[in-house]
């Protein structure tokens, strides 16, 4: 194994216990259990259920493995949007990018279902089906998983089968969490994942991830939309024009500094308009986007090496108001 995974633990092993708590307190999360036909059991977060903030402050440090938490706050740094939340986790690499990411495609079609979803949390590295997990030389072993899945509608059971087969478990250790982009339990889930974005930034950018120690972010809980589109829109900006993150890093300084400069939002040519706004323009084609433009609106890195900070980007309150219509 590499020297970044060497010493890593069980991420499945690490969220279970988050799991088993979010469904033992499933109606004060006003949250709604239910099981598929091969057993796998589902939890609304807000299709049918209300679920609400709580509930998806807890499904993002699932999303995290547990490694993680999540603090509701009133710091945003926006008089008129106070209100935020704030990530920290001393394990970002293996938390953010060996559980949180959604990088895990899932789709099946049928004469009457199509479905679509990216996959989040501990059991894509279970999978593996993901090219980061070569990277990261990581594959974890459990008997049990949970998957978190940014949708309106119900899985499946083809989907469900699917991933426990992936993931080498019975389908009836399988938990698939929904939390639709329009709930507030999305839009919570999506706000902890701030530090994630910056995570698969300095990925993007071949930082090599064993420098990166510890780190913590913070962005404003954007309010839900009432169509996708909104939504969506909404969820990015709260992070592009309003994330802040730090990262400490075992590096050079000048590592340090050209990291700070290169990883906020403001560096990409899409930088400058509110996210649904540059999605339509490209024909709501995620791939024709710039992938530079992915990335918190404002980033600290402290070198712990020689204890200097570099700071880059900005927080553009007047993109975030127009985006929240505010």
């Amino acid at each position: 194994m590499t020297a970044l995974s060497a010493n890593w633990t069980s991420v499945n092993a690490s969220c279970q216990p988050l799991v088993d708590e979010l469904i033992n307190q499933a109606d004060a999360l006003q949250l709604i259990i239910s099981t598929l036909s091969n057993g796998t059991r589902i939890v609304d977060a807000g299709i049918k259920a209300v679920g609400g903030l709580e509930a998806g402050r807890r499904i993002g440090e699932i999303c995290m493995a547990g490694l993680g938490t999540a603090t509701l706050g009133s710091h945003s740094g926006f008089n008129d949007w106070p209100w935020s939340v704030t990530v920290h986790t001393q394990t970002p690499v293996l938390s953010c990018l060996g559980s949180q990411y959604a990088g895990w495609s899932l789709s099946h079609k049928s004469d009457d279902i199509k479905f679509y979803a990216l996959g989040s949390g501990p059991g894509r590295s279970l999978a593996g089906r993901e090219e980061l997990f070569k990277e990261l030389d990581y594959q974890d072993k459990a008997d049990a998983t949970v998957i978190v899945l940014e949708v309106d509608q119900m899985p499946p059971v083809e989907i469900a089968d699917k991933i426990a087969d992936n993931c080498g478990i019975a389908p009836e250790n399988l938990t698939l969490i929904l939390t639709p982009t329009t709930s507030l339990a999305g839009v919570m889930q999506i706000a902890i994942r701030v530090l994630e974005v910056a995570l698969h930034k300095a990925h993007t950018l071949h930082f090599p991830l064993e420098k990166i120690v510890d780190g913590f972010g913070t962005t404003p809980v954007a309010p839900p939309g009432g169509d996708f589109m909104t939504a969506m829109g909404r969820t990015n900006d709260a992070i592009l024009y309003g994330g802040t993150v730090h990262l400490f890093v075992n590096a050079s300084d000048d590592e340090a500094q050209q990291l700070a400069e290169s990883m906020p939002s403001n560096t990409s040519s899409d930088y400058g308009r509110p996210f649904g706004e540059i999605f339509k323009s490209y024909e709501y084609d995620f791939f024709k986007i710039d992938p530079m433009l992915f990335s918190p609106a404002r980033v600290i890195i402290t070198n712990q090496q020689s204890g200097k900070s570099f700071t880059a980007g900005e927080l553009n309150s007047k993109l975030l108001h127009q985006s929240f219509g505010l």
